[in-house]
């Protein structure tokens, strides 16, 4: 496995810095050689159960069915690849924060909060639906809540391993394949997390149901969404306008307290305005034009002086004459 920093991935994709670390090792910045821009790149989950062809083939479907989600919030998969015996997935560089670490370290949410996320998630998800891919494992492992305010749902139709019990819907429990109906209720568990503190069965999802305290105006929602039967769940569409509701249409991004503040860029002055070859401006004009008078030339030349003296003798010759003859 290249798992050093520096390492050719796919002859493209250079790995640069470990940022975290996955179900199946570690998450890497990397460089596009090709694109030339910062991604994020990983190696995927091989399910060991299979024969390694096979696990190999699956996890490079997946990864590339995952490519055709595309949504402001999900994380959008850029390439899956084989690289020797792994299989990467290379990704949309986000600097955020998992949810499941944001709220072991800060506690709960506030209902609004929550709304404006679970709102944005829902979203994702109903892209992803319209897209043939179904999530399998919504929980808050799989949420990143970005340093710029936004939320990403990531490892859209992944299979990372086992899930979290406590989010997985009481059919994907039995054994069911997961549906559009189970992500609905991943999104509801990880909501209800969010703002009680706890999943809404316990750790297992196996416990006497928690009696919501802290959901207020979201407890309507949540309880539709942990629906036991599938089909009684609402859609993702009406439970994006119900959060959105609860959310009062909150456009602005949830930042984590932890996020590094926005850099403060100080505008420069505005450059100084030259004007065009030939024009005059009114500062250049002003002393040339003071005291003048419209249509008079305020420098007279040389040949009108030369007329006023000749006016000035013929007046002498003038008076002269006129003295002599009296």
């Amino acid at each position: 496995m290249k798992n050093t920093e520096g390492a050719l991935v796919g002859e493209r994709y250079r790995l640069d810095q470990p940022i975290g670390r996955g179900k199946a090792g570690i998450v890497w910045l990397a460089f596009d050689t090709m694109l030339h821009r910062t991604v994020a790149a990983k190696p995927t989950y091989l399910d060991p159960d299979r024969e390694p062809g096979e696990a190999r083939r699956t996890a490079l479907a997946e990864g590339k069915r995952a490519m055709r989600v595309v949504h402001p919030s999900a994380v959008t998969v850029y390439d899956a690849l084989q690289d020797g015996d792994d299989v990467w997935l290379v990704m949309e560089y986000v600097p955020s924060r998992n949810m499941a670490d944001f709220l072991a370290e800060h506690g709960t949410l506030t209902p609004e909060q929550a709304g404006y996320l679970g709102a944005a998630l829902g979203a994702a998800l109903a892209s992803a639906h319209n897209a043939g891919v179904v999530h399998g494992a919504v929980e808050p492992g799989n949420v990143l809540l970005a340093d710029d305010g936004g939320v990403k749902l990531t490892d859209i139709g992944i299979h990372g391993g086992t899930p979290d019990p406590a989010y997985l819907a009481p059919e994907v429990k039995r054994g069911a394949t997961p549906t559009t109906e189970a992500d609905a209720y991943g999104l509801g568990a990880t909501l209800f997390r969010a703002v009680e503190g706890s999943a809404p069965f316990g750790q297992e999802g196996e416990d006497d149901p928690v009696v919501p305290a802290q959901s207020g105006p979201l407890t309507a929602a949540l309880e539709k969404l942990l629906r036991s039967e599938p089909d009684l769940r609402p859609t993702l569409a009406d439970t994006v306008s119900a959060l959105r509701a609860v959310s009062k249409g909150r456009q602005a991004g949830f930042v984590p307290p932890t996020a590094p503040a926005m850099p403060t860029v100080r505008l420069m002055p505005p450059p100084p305005r030259v004007p065009p070859a030939g024009s005059v401006t009114a500062a250049t004009a002003a002393p040339a034009t003071r005291g003048a008078v419209a249509g008079v030339d305020p420098a007279p030349s040389s040949r009108r002086i030369l007329l006023w003296a000749l006016a000035a003798i013929v007046v002498v010759a003038a008076v002269i004459a006129v003295v002599v003859l009296l």
